[in-house]
């Protein structure tokens, strides 16, 4: 096991996204009917690109592999900012790098490829894109391109002036080809062909001229610099005049949080609930400063306009803090998330009331579904995420942001309305979805380690007692495939109608959704697959009945409460001879005998011992409570099954007159033996 990073050829990766569409009408895990396709032809413009929807990944760890980048189009991403390369191409960075669990925090700051090799992934996606969007006609308008890359570079003046950086500019930007890109282009007919093979799909020779055509444009014709925290001014004007100037590309560069000043950034902070975040204020004082910032915007600006070059700002970095939580390497590190939001929309409002509006702001600090559509309103473009796309749900979440996009109407076309920005950054800091209290302090973890052969273990299959498959039969209840989930849970539960109503739910305490929108409420998602499922099911568990295999050995299981129901079903299951005793009337024990109706249906209790029976177990009820294991041997019982001793209770010690104590089984007994 590695954590280096093995790149996949374009055949590679067309070929293994052929072979998970025919076999699950998915991509990278991502099923077909979540996938973003545009409810109408309408596109906006970003500098000199043109999209089909002002939404995409943020360059972060998330935007080097063509299988992220796939996954991020796939799911509505069409303005896509590429990971941060530099001149330092060969780092290795101390893991675990992100701490996501509510704001984030990340001590990771560049590319973990080599420039080349970014260079080479980055093409690839690029082909991948046009081919997957012409194959599944992806793009609302078939006449053009739907989505832009978007490059970040950084982090200082020679590093950019470098032999290295300056090829990779040229080639990111059309001036130099690559011959290795070219021949992918030139093979795409032999390349395409795992693709295609089995899944019904084709593409016809004029669908896949326009895919080589729009591959061999150039991959990017905007630039983001990402300047390293503390870089001086100078040096930041420089590298964006050289963008501007050298290399004719359009510009934004991204500022930091820290233009807000240490006192509104903690006042800021403090009143949304994260008094935790530690402020390193030395980072404060050599950050870039307010009017330091507004002189170097206005020079940039005008040379810009000169040149006929868009320029604007990238709103904003992330926040670098004092690193106080011990799960991280090193002593400082990057906020992110929703945390950051009040702060960068902020400062887009103070820097959009300097320019009047009239300066572009591409933003990323805290999109979520609650805000995006609301910073669109203003004029704000493109949106981009990260954090979002790291919590449980991951590119999914995308989707429901690109829909709110779609319903705010008519795009803003030029400008940031500053009056609703203004609003809007006002409102931000009493945000209720913003506030620390509104996740909580709780955590999604599973006990013990996680396994050395997989990357993760869901936290609710960890916590359920008899380790169900909760996500998969949650997955089939939302497919309305109820028997396939009630077939699924009777894999390892012998009374889900029962569970259905008092399990103690464990497995929502640990829902990864805590992260999203709040637990899902996982026994009542169980209560709809046994409601709807329950005759399908039935009918199948007869028909199977019928050729299951018989064992000569007989078993006896003694008592029918939970335990020896559990016991009868898995043991007949295995195609053993099962007799359950009893010495009262009916199954069920201690759950009917002394569970309320209102919370516990007694038509529930008779599904699940029906079913029971109908796995073949036998029921003896009035058992003599004297039954003895050499009795039950005399009969033939091989293995016996104890499962007594529920209504045995302990005696807690009280003070007072215990005459008066009311042991709560007995009660509650005989309350429901109408013998009060």
């Amino acid at each position: 096991m590695t954590d280096a990073m093995r790149l996949l050829p374009l055949e590679g990766l067309l070929a293994r996204i052929g072979e998970e569409y025919r076999a699950r009408r998915s991509i990278f895990g991502l099923p077909e009917n979540l996938w973003y396709r545009a409810a109408d032809a309408r596109a906006i413009d970003i500098m000199r690109d043109r999209v089909e929807m002002p939404l995409g990944p943020a360059a972060g760890p998330h935007t080097q592999l063509a299988q992220n980048i796939v996954s991020a189009y796939l799911t509505g991403s069409r303005f896509i900012e590429l990971k941060t390369v530099q001149i330092l191409d060969a780092l290795e960075i101390d893991k675990p790098c992100i701490d996501a669990a509510d704001e984030a925090y990340n001590v990771e700051w560049s590319t973990e490829l080599s420039l080349d090799n970014a260079w080479l992934e980055y093409a690839r996606s690029w082909i991948a894109l046009h081919v997957l969007e012409e194959l599944f006609g992806l793009a609302a308008d078939s006449g053009r391109r739907s989505f832009a890359f978007n490059m970040s570079v950084g982090y200082n003046m020679e590093g950019i002036q470098s032999e290295r950086m300056q090829q990779y500019l040229a080639r990111m930007t059309g001036r130099e080809g690559d011959p290795r890109v070219a021949r992918m282009i030139d093979q795409l007919d032999e390349t395409i062909r795992p693709l295609l093979a089995g899944t019904g799909l084709s593409l016809s020779g004029n669908h896949l001229d326009r895919v080589r055509s729009r591959a061999a444009e150039p991959l990017c014709s905007s630039v983001t610099l990402s300047t390293m925290h503390g870089c001086p001014p100078d040096e930041i004007e420089a590298i964006c005049r050289h963008m501007i100037a050298d290399q004719q590309i359009d510009t934004f560069v991204k500022l930091n949080p820290t233009l807000l000043g240490l006192r509104d950034v903690r006042t800021m902070l403090d009143g949304l609930g994260y008094q935790s975040v530690s402020l390193d204020e030395e980072g404060f004082a050599h950050d870039l400063q307010w009017d330091d910032a507004v002189a170097i915007l206005q020079r940039l600006r005008a040379s810009a306009s000169d040149r006929q070059v868009g320029f604007g700002v990238k709103l904003t970095n992330t926040l670098a803090v004092t690193n106080t939580r011990a799960k991280l390497p090193g002593d400082q590190m990057y906020l992110s998330g929703r945390a950051l939001y009040p702060l960068s929309i902020n400062v887009a409002a103070r820097i959009s009331r300097e320019f009047a509006g009239d300066l572009p702001i591409s933003y990323c600090g805290g999109i979520t579904v609650h805000n995006a559509a609301d910073v669109l309103r203003t004029g704000i473009r493109p949106l981009t995420l990260c954090t979002v796309l790291l919590k449980p749900g991951g590119y999914t979440r995308q989707v429901q942001i690109a829909r709110e996009l779609e319903g705010v109407g008519v795009w803003p076309s030029a400008g940031v309305d500053v009056d609703a920005l203004w609003t809007l950054a006002e409102r931000a800091l009493i945000d209720p979805t913003v506030h620390k209290r509104h996740r909580g302090t709780d955590e999604v973890r599973i006990n013990g380690t996680l396994p050395v052969t997989d990357c993760y273990q869901a936290p609710c299959v960890s916590a359920c007692a008899i380790g169900q498959h909760v996500p998969e039969y949650i997955r089939l209840v939302g497919e309305e495939r109820y028997a396939d989930a009630l077939e699924l849970i009777a894999e390892r539960n012998a009374l889900p109608a029962i569970t259905a109503h008092i399990c103690d739910h464990q497995c929502q305490y640990a829902c990864s959704r805590l992260d999203h929108d709040g637990c899902l409420n996982i026994r009542e998602l169980k209560k709809i697959a046994v409601q709807k499922g329950d005759q399908e099911f039935r009918a199948r568990r007869r028909h199977d009945a019928a050729k299951a295999p018989a064992r000569q050995t007989r078993c006896a299981v003694i008592g029918a409460g939970p335990a020896g129901l559990s016991a009868a079903y898995f043991l007949a299951r295995e195609g053993f001879s099962v007799t359950v005793f009893e010495r009262e009337a009916h199954a069920g024990g201690v759950v009917r005998n002394v569970i309320p109706e209102f919370r516990l249906p007694v038509e529930a209790i008779e599904r699940d011992i029906e079913f029971i029976e109908e796995a073949g177990v036998e029921f003896r009820f009035g058992v003599d409570p004297d039954l003895s294991i050499d009795a039950l041997r005399s009969e033939g019982y091989g293995p016996v099954f104890v499962g007594i001793g529920a209504e045995v209770g302990n005696e807690i010690d009280l003070a007072g007159d215990r005459s008066r104590v009311v042991r709560s089984l007995d009660f509650l007994w005989n309350f429901r033996g109408n013998k009060l």
